[in-house]
């Protein structure tokens, strides 16, 4: 089993940042890949970021691509998320998950674990 908790959540201003943190426990973190998701109110949970076991590898959906980076350190079983330029359709609860296989999964159904998720909300 692995454990994930998001932290870093919060209220901004249209164009404004956040960080967010997942820490992991339980398993040897570098043994998985790790993505973020969102689900905004009525929608269904999307993809936003991936990242491979070592770091060499990510993705990014279009709707973030040049204003998010996902990245991780191993030695701290900690993935983050930084979010730039944020926009009101950023508004989400933002999810972490932790992957056993495949290199850089963008589906949620690739996903083996969950944290618990925290809330972004982005005024405009």
């Amino acid at each position: 089993q692995v454990q994930l908790v998001e932290s870093g959540g919060g209220l901004v201003q249209a164009g404004g940042s956040l960080r967010l943190s997942c820490a992991a426990s339980g398993r040897t973190f570098s043994n998985y890949a790790m993505g973020w998701f969102r689900q905004a109110p009525g929608k269904e949970r999307e993809f936003v970021a991936a990242i491979s076991r070592s770091g060499d590898g990510s993705y990014y959906a279009d709707s973030v691509k040049g204003r998010f980076t996902i990245s991780r350190e191993n030695a701290k079983n900690t993935v983050y998320l930084q979010m730039n330029s944020l926009k009101p359709e950023d508004t989400a609860l933002y999810y972490c998950a932790a992957a056993q296989r495949g290199w850089v999964p963008i589906k949620n159904y690739e996903y083996d674990y969950w944290g618990q998720g925290t809330q972004v909300t982005v005024s405009s």
